[in-house]
This record gives C-alpha cells, structure tokens and sequence, in this order.
C-alpha cells in the first residue's frame, strides 16, 4: 500500500469476492469482479436489488469484456449470487470496452434493458460496427489507422509501435462486438429508483464522453465507475476522435460535482477496494495532476512532443496497451497547458506538434 492509500479507509481491509461469488458491501448492494487480461487485471462490478413493475430481481452495474471466461463467471453468478432471481436491467457507467463489453449479452440473455448516457451509448455503438474495425479508420480511439497517425503527430516515430498500433484496429470490436439497439437515456440530476431508493446521477468528463457515477444519500454510497479511483490515477487521453480537446480541464472540472457528498460516503470504485475518504482521494488527485502539469511546464523549455514527455509522466516501461494511453495522457497534460495559454505549440516541417513554455 503506498502512503496516497494510507490515508484512505478500506472498511473490508483485503478481502475480496470470491470468483463467482458476491460480497455485501451496503443494503441490497453486492461486488462482484470479473478478471481483464491487461496490467489492471480485474474490474469491479455491482448487483442491486432491484423490484420492476411488480418484479424482483437485479441492477447490474456495468459488465465485464466480452471473454469467454467473463461469460463463465457470469454464469457462476447467476447460480450463485442472484438468490434466484433475476436480472431486471443493465446499467453502464461508461462505454470503455471493460464496462460495456457484453452489454449486448446481458441484454439479451435476460430481456433486460440497458440504462446508459446519450454520449457513451453512441459512441459505443459506433466503435462496435464494423467500419471502425477498419485498419484505416479515423476516430478510432486508442488503436487502428487513424491513432497511429494521430499519435505520429505527436512526436511517436517508431515504426514497430506504430504497426503494433495499427494492427490492433478491432481491438474495441474485439472486446465489445455488439450493442443493444435501444437504450434508456441517463442524464445528470436525474434520480434513478432502484428498490425504492433513490440514486442521483452525476455525470463528469474527461475520462469518457458522459461518464455517469450514482449516488444514493440514503446509503450514503457512490458507484464512482472510474471518475474516483483509490490507488490509481484515472486515465484522461486525447484521442484521434476528439484532437482538439482539453478533457484534463474537463476532468477536475467534473469533480467539484462530488463536493456536496458526505465526508463518509462509502465509494464503491471499478478498480480497487472499497474505501471512504472521497474528498481526500479527490485533493490528492487534483495534487497528482498538478504535479504533473508543472513538471511538463518545467519540460517544454524547450520544444516537445507528447512522446519526448512520457519519461517525464511515466517513470516505468510501458507495454503497447500502455503506450497508447500513456501518450492520449501526455497529449491531454500538453493540451492543458496549452489551452489556458502558458504553452505555444508549434508545427514542426516534419509533421510534428512540439510544446514550449511561453
């Protein structure tokens, strides 16, 4: 545990769900976790009893990759953690291919339907069709044609990082290769019943299009999804669809939306334990942020690229899934600076963006 965590409060300390299985973390609120084959090896995902039009059953809050083994634990839950009941609908914080991915299978499977923003269900929908699976596509997101090139832009040269990035144009397709062709919209300030309590939608930026976190007062828990993070920082990148964009502005913009919880909100987070200290996890996180934005300042007194930058942000060896988020975050922190003007940025003959300090 690094000293960032230690000022955080895990009220089941280690313990985990079992695989399969289901942990009571408040009333009528259970974790389950399904595994993911990357670095962050697992997701948290959360069931709510849940009663529709005179039914009983479930909620479940996001959904896992659509994996064969994230089918089987599905199953083992089903069986095991659901009392025999089940599920009524599926909500989805975001459209990030570990949260969606078998939103469609879901769906599906229990007639059940999907609750989701306007922005992510859209783009989500658009990632899984076939014409982005294309190696040339534009607007891919974080691989394909259009990243490598968006990522050449800024300073990545290369070339096996860039075929790596290019073959890897299905990689959402992969992982998410469906939707459900109707949805229900969520929007911020609404209050969603779920059991007969309420739970307020806060939607926040900058990690995702219209992220969407829950909020019961009555249990005094949030469903954060990603916005709040315990041990990591949540990742916030500029990506080909969007290369213009300021989403780390956004980001620590959308956080003041929490600053009417309670100081013991319970936060019930994707990744990670269970913890309370919101309100210290998010300081730390506008301090891990603007740490970072004076070290790239500090940088670009002379001209950089967001590639020249990740030893500055990344102080470990990055794999290819890595990459590609270690440079959409690079970008983003230039962006950010030089959105609010302490930073020019300049077109190299090469083709390059390069950053300096004004």
């Amino acid at each position: 545990m690094n000293p960032l965590e230690n000022e955080l409060d895990y009220p089941w300390g280690d313990a985990l769900p079992e695989a399969g299985r289901a942990r009571d973390v408040a009333a009528d609120v259970r974790w389950i976790r399904m595994p993911l084959p990357f670095a962050l090896d697992h997701i948290n995902l959360w069931l709510l009893r849940d009663r529709v039009d005179g039914r009983e059953g479930w909620t479940v809050v996001d959904c896992g990759i659509d994996r064969a083994e994230v089918r089987d634990c599905w199953e083992t839950v089903f069986a095991q953690a659901l009392d025999g009941l089940p599920v009524l609908r599926v909500l989805v914080t975001h459209m990030h291919p570990d949260h969606v991915g078998l939103a469609h299978w879901l769906c599906e499977r229990w007639q059940a339907p999907l609750w989701m923003s306007m922005t992510d269900y859209a783009v989500a929908r658009l990632w899984s069709g076939s014409s982005v699976a294309d190696s040339s596509a534009e607007g891919s997101g974080p691989s394909g044609g259009g990243a490598a090139r968006h990522f050449a832009r800024h300073g990545l040269a290369d070339p096996q990082a860039l075929d790596m990035i290019r073959a890897r144009h299905d990689y959402y397709v992969r992982l998410v290769p469906g939707m459900p062709s109707r949805f229900h919209r969520l929007m911020h300030g609404q209050e969603v019943s779920i059991g007969g309590r309420g739970w307020r939608v806060i939607v926040g930026y900058g990690h995702a299009p219209e992220h969407v976190s829950l909020w019961c007062p009555d249990l005094g828990t949030l469903i954060s999804g990603d916005m709040v993070l315990p041990r990591i920082s949540t990742n916030v990148s500029v990506f080909d669809l969007e290369p213009e964009s300021d989403p780390l502005r956004l980001y620590l913009d959308s956080l003041s939306a929490y600053d009417d919880l309670p100081g013991d909100t319970l936060v019930l987070p994707s990744h990670g334990r269970p913890f309370r200290g919101l309100h210290r996890r998010i300081a730390q996180q506008r301090a891990h942020h603007a740490e970072r934005l004076d070290e790239v300042l500090a940088a670009c007194t002379q001209p950089r690229s967001a590639h020249d930058l990740l030893p500055v942000l990344f102080r470990r060896k990055l794999d290819m899934h890595q990459l590609s988020f270690a440079m959409g975050e690079s970008i983003a922190h230039l962006h950010a600076l030089y959105f609010q003007g302490s930073l020019r940025r300049i077109l190299g003959e090469d083709g390059v963006y390069r950053f300096q300090k004004i």
